[in-house]
C-alpha cells in the first residue's frame, strides 16, 4: 500500500486538515471507519463508483458515483478496501466543509451524497482530470485548484463556533463553560454549532474523547484501559467501554485487536 498525505496552503488550510491518497490498497476486505467529527470528500481513481456497506448487514451496500461527499457520522461505517484500492480524498477540519457545498452541515449528517449534487458537471470533470495523471503531486495540485474554485469566501465562519471547536478538541473546557464564555443561550449555541459542524456540541465532544482513545490505543502496545479512560476525559473505564462500543461496535480490547496499519486514521480491519 502507498499512502500519501498533503497539507494544503492558505486559505484552504483553515478549512481542510489534509488531502490524502491511497494506491495499491491493503488486502483485508472489510474495513470499519469510526467517527471523527469531520466531513470527507472521496474520489475513486479506478472506477466511477463508491460503495458504502450497511454495518448491520455487511452484504448490503449503497452505491454512489466515484466522487462522493461524506457528512459527519455519529456511528461507524463499513467499506470493502479492495473495492477502494486507489482513492484520493479531502479530510476537512470540523466545521470546515460547508463553504464548499452551500448547505447547512447538519443536512448531510450520517449520509453520503454524490459531489455532482453540489458541483454539477465539475465533479465528473475533476475525477477525469485526476485520473489523467499518476503523479501524486499533480493530483494534489488538481484537487487544490478545484477546491479553491468552489470555495465560497462570502460565507463567514462564526467566531463562536471556532472558539468552541478549539476548546472542545483540546479538552480545555466543558460545553457549559463554552456557553458561559460566549454569552449565548444554550439553545442558540447548539443551533449555530450544529449548522456549521453537522452534529450537536454534545455529540462532537463525545467523539473527541473517543478520538483521544483511538490515538492512544494505537500508540500503546498494551494499554491500561483505566488510565487511558482518565487521560481521555472519561468518568471511568465503563464509560470508555460504552462509548467505544457505540462508535466502533467493539470493546476497547476488541478494538485494539482489530487495529490495522490504517489506510488513514480511524480505519480498522474486520478480517
Amino acid at each position: 500500500m502507498h499512502y500519501y498525505r498533503h497539507e494544503p496552503a492558505a486559505p484552504l488550510s483553515a478549512l481542510i486538515e489534509y488531502l490524502w491518497m491511497v494506491t495499491d490498497g491493503p488486502t483485508p476486505r472489510q474495513v470499519r471507519i469510526v467517527p471523527n467529527g469531520a466531513f470527507e470528500l472521496v474520489i475513486h481513481l479506478t472506477k466511477d463508483e463508491v460503495r458504502v456497506y450497511d454495518p448491520t448487514n455487511p452484504g448490503s451496500c449503497r452505491r454512489y458515483s466515484g466522487t462522493v461527499v461524506s457528512g459527519v457520522y455519529s456511528r461507524f461505517g463499513v467499506i470493502d478496501s479492495q473495492e477502494h484500492s486507489s482513492i484520493i480524498g479531502v479530510h476537512f477540519r470540523p466545521g470546515g466543509a460547508f463553504p464548499f457545498f452551500g448547505i447547512r452541515s447538519d443536512e448531510l449528517a450520517d449520509t453520503h451524497v454524490d459531489l455532482e449534487t453540489f458541483w454539477g458537471r465539475d465533479a465528473g470533470n475533476l475525477r477525469d482530470h485526476l485520473c489523467s495523471t499518476n503523479s501524486p503531486e499533480q493530483r494534489f495540485q488538481i484537487l487544490e485548484q478545484s477546491l479553491m474554485s468552489h470555495l465560497n469566501c462570502s460565507i463567514p465562519r462564526r467566531r463562536e463556533v471556532l472558539y468552541a471547536l478549539k476548546v472542545l478538541q483540546t479538552g480545555t473546557a466543558s460545553i457549559a463553560d463554552v456557553v458561559k464564555t460566549l454569552e449565548l443561550s444554550h439553545r442558540r449555541f447548539i443551533e449555530v454549532f450544529t449548522s456549521e459542524v453537522g452534529i450537536t456540541p454534545k455529540l462532537f465532544d463525545r467523539i473527541q474523547r473517543f478520538q483521544c482513545f483511538v490515538r492512544l490505543a494505537a500508540m500503546s502496545p498494551a494499554p491500561d484501559w483505566g488510565e487511558l479512560a482518565v487521560e481521555c476525559g472519561y468518568f471511568d473505564q465503563s464509560h470508555l467501554i460504552r462509548d467505544c462500543h457505540s462508535f466502533s461496535g467493539f470493546s476497547p480490547t476488541e478494538y485494539k485487536r482489530h487495529l490495522l496499519l490504517p489506510i488513514k486514521e480511524g480505519h480498522i480491519a474486520l478480517d
